[in-house]
Formats: structure tokens, C-alpha cells, sequence
């Protein structure tokens, strides 16, 4: 019986972002995202955590934050009449596990507008880097227009947020 090829080294994990397998096929309160950075938790934890790094890559008003429960700040972007997104989202700081989860409630300023989400980040070292894992819930799937917001904010956080993160990644030092 002849050994096995050696396979080499073990290949890099994916870098782009993705959707957990048929995490959200049934579940429309919840948006799922997990993507891999290649950097230590300590770096992007950093980068989740202080303001000047949040502004590099999050909505406006993001260096307002502060890592401490409790703390509440704005964050404003496009109006989006279709979900009733009035443009600014007020944000609290709901709990953290330095460099392994930080947790943020975040609610419309407009108070017509029912949206009241949790934003979950959970750190895991993976190899030479971290795996990162967004959780965001809080949807009703009996809203049409809070369906709308999911399915916006879906395509958000996978095709531009989690890719400005990693840009502002490959800037922090």
C-alpha cells in the first residue's frame, strides 16, 4: 500500500464575506454573516472598539462610541423612506467580552418607525487570523418594510461593511 500525497500546507480560510449556510432560509428576524480577517482578535477587536478606527469604516457619528454599557450614541446615513429608515440610528452599547463579543442595541430615531435590532460581533482566532461573526436581530418578518430593511441591510453588511472593515484593517498598524 502506497502512502498518501502529502496535501502541503493548510490553504488560507476565505476572506470574503458570507452568509451562514441556510442559517437565514427560514428565519427572517435575523441576519448572519461570519467573514475572516487575516489579523490577530487584538487588531480587529481594535478596530470594532476605538472611534478613530469605527470612522474609517462605519456610518458617520461611529467615533462617538465609547466601550462601555450603557453608552449611547448616533450614527447617520441614507434615508430610506421604503423601509421607514429615517437616517440616523441611535446606538447603545448593550455588552462586550474584550476581543471575543461586543453587542449594541440599535433603534430608529424616528419613533414611527418600530426597528429595535441587536448588533452582535463575536471574535474567534482561526489560524493565522480572526474569524468575525455579525449577528442582526430583531426583524419582523410581519413588516413588509422591516423585510425590505433585511434584505438591504443583508447585502450591507456582506458587500460593503464587512469589506470597508477589512480595508480599514490593512491601514491600522
Amino acid at each position: 500500500m502506497s502512502p498518501l500525497p502529502d496535501p502541503g500546507p493548510d490553504p488560507e480560510p476565505e476572506s470574503e464575506p458570507r452568509p451562514e449556510p441556510d442559517a437565514d432560509a427560514d428565519d427572517l428576524t435575523t441576519i448572519r454573516v461570519d467573514q475572516f480577517f487575516p489579523h490577530p482578535p487584538a487588531k480587529v477587536w481594535r478596530a470594532l472598539t476605538e472611534p478613530g478606527l469605527l470612522a474609517r469604516w462605519q456610518m458617520p457619528g461611529a467615533e462617538e462610541f465609547r466601550l462601555r454599557v450603557g453608552h449611547r450614541y448616533r450614527m447617520t446615513s441614507v434615508p430610506r423612506p421604503g423601509t421607514r429608515f429615517s437616517g440616523v440610528v441611535e446606538v447603545e452599547v448593550l455588552a462586550y467580552d474584550t476581543e471575543r463579543m461586543l453587542s449594541l442595541r440599535w433603534t430608529d430615531a424616528d419613533p414611527a418607525n418600530p426597528a429595535d435590532w441587536t448588533i452582535t460581533w463575536t471574535l474567534e482566532h482561526e489560524g493565522r487570523g480572526t474569524r468575525l461573526f455579525l449577528v442582526h436581530e430583531g426583524f419582523d418578518p410581519d413588516d413588509p418594510a422591516q423585510l425590505m430593511a433585511r434584505r438591504i441591510m443583508g447585502g450591507g453588511w456582506s458587500g460593503h461593511v464587512l469589506p470597508a472593515l477589512g480595508q480599514a484593517l490593512e491601514q491600522v498598524r
